[in-house]
C-alpha cells in the first residue's frame, strides 16, 4: 500500500509517504506558512521514495479538528493532488492519529483506551476517546468534541460506560492513555481519574505518520472517498472571543 498523508491543523505541519513498511516523514512545528511547507514536503518524500502521484492507492488527509485555516489547507491540498492523479481521499482525524501514537505499538498488550486532547483556544479543547482495533487502527468510543477542559472529566464517565457496552475490539480495561497537548495547556486534566499522561505525551501533536497508517487500514478496507466528498470537520464555527468575552473569561478564571 502506497500512501501520502498530509496534516496542517495544528502548530506542525507533516507529510509522510508510507510505502507498504516503510515511512519517509517530513515534520516542522513553525505554525506559518503551512500552505508552502506542506507543498515542499510533498516534492521532498516523493523525490526520495522516485514516485510519483499517480502511483499511489490514495491520499490520507487531515481533516481537524484544528486551527481553521490549517484544516482548510489540509483538506484543499489533497482534494488538488487526488484530482489530478485520480487517487481516492481517506479522511482521517487528529485526534485519532493522536490517539494511534499511544495505542499502535501495543505488542498484543491491552493498552485500554486513549483519550486525546487538543488545545482549541479560547479557554477550550478539542478531545475524544479511542479504543485500539487490529482492523481499524483505532475506533472512536466518545464522539469528537469542543468544550471546556472541566467538561472531560463530566463525560469521562459515560464515554467509557458507552465504550464498555459497544463491546469495541481489543477490549478497554478502564485504563486511559492521555495525549495531546491539551493537557499540557490545562494541566489540571492530568488529574481526571482514570487517566495516565506522560510529560512527553503531554506535549505531542498529530503526525502524518499516523495519518498514513490509519489511512493505509481505511483503504484496504475500501474506506476510500472521491475527492469531492472530503469535507473538514469543524466542531465550532467561531475562531476567537470578542473583548468582553476574554475579559469575562478572565474574570471567571481562579
Amino acid at each position: 500500500m502506497r500512501v501520502l498523508a498530509l496534516d496542517a491543523a495544528t502548530e506542525a505541519c507533516s507529510v509522510a509517504l508510507l510505502l507498504d513498511d516503510d515511512v519517509i516523514v517530513r515534520s516542522i512545528e513553525s505554525g506559518k506558512s503551512n500552505a508552502q511547507q506542506i507543498l515542499s514536503f510533498i516534492g521532498e518524500v516523493t523525490a526520495e521514495a522516485q514516485v510519483s502521484l499517480s502511483m499511489l492507492d490514495g491520499i490520507a488527509a487531515s481533516i481537524g479538528p484544528g486551527a481553521f485555516t490549517g484544516v482548510r489547507i489540509s483538506v484543499a491540498v489533497a482534494q488538488g493532488l487526488a484530482f489530478g492523479s485520480g487517487l481516492a481521499v481517506v479522511p482521517v482525524t487528529t485526534l485519532e492519529a493522536l490517539a494511534l501514537q499511544v495505542l499502535g505499538g501495543s505488542s498484543g498488550a491491552d493498552p485500554g483506551a486513549a483519550i486525546a486532547c487538543l488545545d482549541a483556544r479560547m479557554g477550550e479543547v478539542y478531545w475524544g476517546c479511542y479504543a485500539p482495533d487490529a482492523a481499524a487502527g483505532v475506533i472512536e468510543s466518545a464522539a469528537p468534541r469542543v468544550g471546556p477542559p472541566g467538561s472531560i472529566a463530566l463525560d469521562l464517565s459515560g464515554a467509557l460506560s458507552g465504550a464498555l457496552s459497544g463491546g469495541l475490539s481489543g477490549g478497554l480495561s478502564g485504563r486511559y492513555l492521555g495525549i495531546g497537548r491539551g493537557f499540557s495547556a490545562y494541566p489540571l486534566l492530568a488529574n481526571i481519574p482514570g487517566v495516565e499522561i506522560s510529560e512527553r505525551d503531554s506535549m505531542a501533536l498529530p503526525n502524518a505518520r499516523e495519518f498514513a497508517r490509519l489511512g493505509a487500514l481505511r483503504l484496504a478496507a475500501g474506506g476510500g472517498l472521491d475527492p469531492a466528498d472530503l469535507k473538514p470537520l469543524y466542531l465550532r464555527d467561531k475562531v476567537a472571543l470578542t473583548e468582553a468575552e476574554r475579559a469575562a473569561q478572565a474574570a471567571q478564571a481562579p
